[in-house]
């Protein structure tokens, strides 16, 4: 299933970021896993924007993995490896290389979360 706020924003302007883009893009064997919901606040704010990134960046879809998370009446969330990689807070964007996790953006940061997976993938 994916995620409707994984559909790039048309107006993101790559050339902004161009640094960050190009970091994304040198990474052929990787893996990027993004968890999200499309009632989330913070994931409609930010995936159009990381999702419009990832396309500049020319990854292949097989390469990037949604993962739809439900949130309970309670507050707890579900959804397929949520359990497996410790998701409490979304989105989460989690980047693996050769299945080990190399970097992970939770939730906000005072950067957008294609320049925070950039910073630690340099």
């Amino acid at each position: 299933m994916q995620l409707e706020t994984m559909r790039p924003n048309p107006t993101w302007n790559a050339a902004s970021y161009e640094d960050a883009v190009e970091t994304l893009a040198g990474t052929d064997d990787v893996t990027i896993h993004v968890w999200g919901g499309d009632w989330c606040t913070d994931c409609r704010a930010q995936l159009p924007d990381f999702a419009a990134a990832l396309d500049a960046a020319a990854l292949p879809t097989e390469q990037i993995r949604h993962h739809p998370v439900e949130k309970h009446d309670d507050g707890s969330k579900s959804g397929e490896l949520v359990d497996a990689y410790g998701i409490d807070r979304i989105p989460t964007v989690v980047v693996e290389l050769d299945g080990e996790e190399c970097a992970r953006f939770v939730e906000s940061a005072d950067v957008p979360i294609v320049v925070s997976l950039a910073e630690q993938l340099r």
